[in-house]
């Protein structure tokens, strides 16, 4: 009987599958997953088998073509069915995006024989993760969320894990993906880091790390999977389809019977709705000593029209010149928002009547229509100004002046500011806390801008922002110092960083989300471009208009995911469509 495959090509934009012969001399090296050479309208392309068997029904074997070629390994067979099942749950006719992710960088020929696993014991694992690993039947072995302190050290977790067997670890942080790798080759663990080392993952190694694009790595015979930060938003792809390591890995877990672990000093509702009853986390007093810390400074009596961003308690840390500071202020540019100092009214642009915002040069900035015009009040004319929101370039000029040394201004991918010399205070978006090491205090001037933020992940987003801090800065017994200035001191982030104690955001947050059905308890996707109304409403979904574009709503994602994938694209539309998005 003749041997046919179906072959979903490596061409962007090209969604359909196609069935090919497989010739006599490929029948022993073309499996599921392979990567082939095959004819399509007059030229060679390469793609990936999804299928290999003998002829479909309803096709004609004699109108059929035989393959050109086996170009190398690809995906192995479970990937595939994986990479199905997410091109449902993200919304997408199209398996290419995450087949592409889960093939090797570059040709890969031959995959060595794998080595006999040896099961050995480290007795510096957790020994928390063990029980929790050993709880579950091997069945179903659910796994659960480990809860750490932000300073904790995750290698005892990995440990744990790799007792069981084969483990793939996921974490965002490239810089921490190459340093626990070293650490685990320095206890004599076997370790192939994704994306570079495909071969050796397929080949069997003790323990496959990576980044995001790790969820799809080869792991033969995987015994645990594991996340680490798994609040962190470069777990999701920014590109669409949207993607998140964390969901993949957890589906991933389940098809193959094994546990999954989420670590995470703030884990997400998403997680913990997932894993029920089956988490962990350190004694209160282990887990306090592991956070710096934390001083709020209360606004709530400053005068709003006289109210400055360097405060007192912010002076005398920065007169300290034994102290490294980083001030964080999530406003880049010279100012976001002005009012007048005689009408007090807010600047606006006289063209579509919304805040107008202040450029390093002095102009005045309309972010909607591009407008721009001298910094004037458009009420009463009046150049008498008051910076009601003011942004880092007009923060590092007070900074310096009330610290009387220099100050540097970092933002986005602006590195100079963090390489400066005798530089020791510096002001930025929470891109400096990135950029910037050996930080004794880090200072948030505006805190109530990320707890009141216009997203549903608000609370989740700043405390992740503090726990990033936290690292900086370090634990309270190394002299770590975090300073928040709010109006909202009794809020739950505020709170959860000064108790040392995340689970009251997650409980506040998986209150609030459930009554308004908010993802996980149920499921969102965001629809922009041109086309977006249109096909929005082809859908059939429950909408709601945004401030650029479409909200679709639905009961699950097994009902939302479908939907989106099976409602046709207009020829020529431009859509982005963000299913469970990060910042909406």
């Amino acid at each position: 009987m003749p041997l046919t495959v179906t072959v979903v090509p490596d061409v962007t934009g090209l969604d359909k599958t196609f069935d090919y012969l497989v010739p006599e001399e490929l029948r022993f090296v073309v499996e599921l997953g392979s990567s082939v050479r095959a004819p399509l309208h007059g030229r060679r392309i390469t793609g990936w088998v999804v299928r290999v068997g003998p002829p479909s029904a309803d096709v004609s074997v004699d109108r059929l073509v035989p393959l050109a070629g086996w170009a190398g390994h690809g995906p192995a067979a479970d990937l595939i069915d994986l990479s199905a099942w997410a091109a449902d749950r993200w919304g997408t006719p199209r398996r290419r995006p995450f087949l592409v992710t889960a093939s090797p960088p570059r040709r890969v020929r031959a995959i060595g024989a794998s080595r006999e696993r040896v099961h050995v014991a480290f007795s510096d694992a957790a020994p928390g993760v063990r029980s929790l690993l050993a709880r579950a039947p091997h069945e179903s072995a659910p796994g659960g969320v480990v809860r750490v302190s932000p300073t904790d050290d995750v290698m005892s977790v990995v440990l744990a894990a790799v007792e069981r067997g084969s483990t793939l670890v996921v974490h965002p942080s490239p810089a921490a993906v190459g340093l626990l790798a070293a650490r685990l080759r320095a206890v004599g663990v076997s370790v192939a880091v994704m994306p570079d080392e495909w071969a050796l993952a397929a080949a069997g190694a003790d323990v496959v790390i990576g980044g995001r694009s790790a969820a799809w790595a080869p792991v033969p015979n995987l015994a645990v999977a594991v996340v680490l930060d798994e609040h962190d938003e470069a777990l999701q792809e920014e590109r669409s389809p949207t993607w998140h390591a964390r969901d993949v890995l957890v589906e991933r877990a389940r098809r193959a019977g094994v546990p999954c672990v989420l670590v995470s000093p703030c884990p997400t509702v998403t997680a913990l709705a997932w894993s029920g009853s089956r988490w962990m986390r350190p004694a209160p007093e282990v887990e306090a000593e592991g956070w710096p810390t934390v001083e709020v400074v209360d606004r709530r009596d400053d005068e709003p029209w006289k109210r400055s961003l360097v405060t007192t308690p912010l002076i005398e840390v920065l007169r300290d010149p034994a102290r490294r500071v980083a001030c964080v202020h999530n406003v880049p540019g010279r100012a976001r928002m002005l009012a007048c100092r005689s009408c007090r009214s807010l600047l606006a642009c006289e063209r579509c009547h919304v805040a107008v915002r202040q450029l390093d040069d002095g102009a005045l900035h309309c972010a909607r229509c591009g407008l721009q015009r001298p910094p004037v009040c458009q009420v009463c004319g009046s150049a008498a100004l008051a910076n009601v929101r003011p942004g880092i370039t007009r923060l590092r000029e007070e900074l310096e002046a009330a610290a009387n040394r220099p100050v540097g201004a970092v933002a986005g991918t602006d590195r100079g500011a963090a390489t400066q010399r005798n530089v020791d205070v510096f002001v930025g978006t929470e891109a400096v806390l990135h950029r910037v090491n050996d930080v004794d205090v880090v200072v948030f001037l505006d805190f109530d801008a990320e707890l009141l933020a216009p997203r549903y992940r608000a609370g989740e987003q700043a405390l992740a922002l503090l726990v990033r801090a936290a690292r900086l800065v370090g634990p309270r017994r190394d002299g770590g110092h975090l300073i928040v200035q709010t109006t909202m001191p009794d809020h739950e982030v505020v709170q959860a960083a000064v108790r040392a104690d995340p689970g009251g955001v997650v409980r506040a947050e998986a209150a609030r989300r459930r009554d308004l059905a908010l993802p996980p308890f149920g499921a969102l996707a965001h629809v922009s471009g041109e086309g977006a109304e249109r096909f929005v409403t082809s859908t059939g979904l429950v909408s709601a208009p945004d401030a650029t574009g479409l909200l679709l709503r639905a009961d699950s994602w097994d009902e939302l995911g479908p939907v989106i994938a099976a409602t046709p694209r207009e020829l020529g539309s431009r859509l982005r469509i963000e299913v469970d998005p990060a910042r909406r």
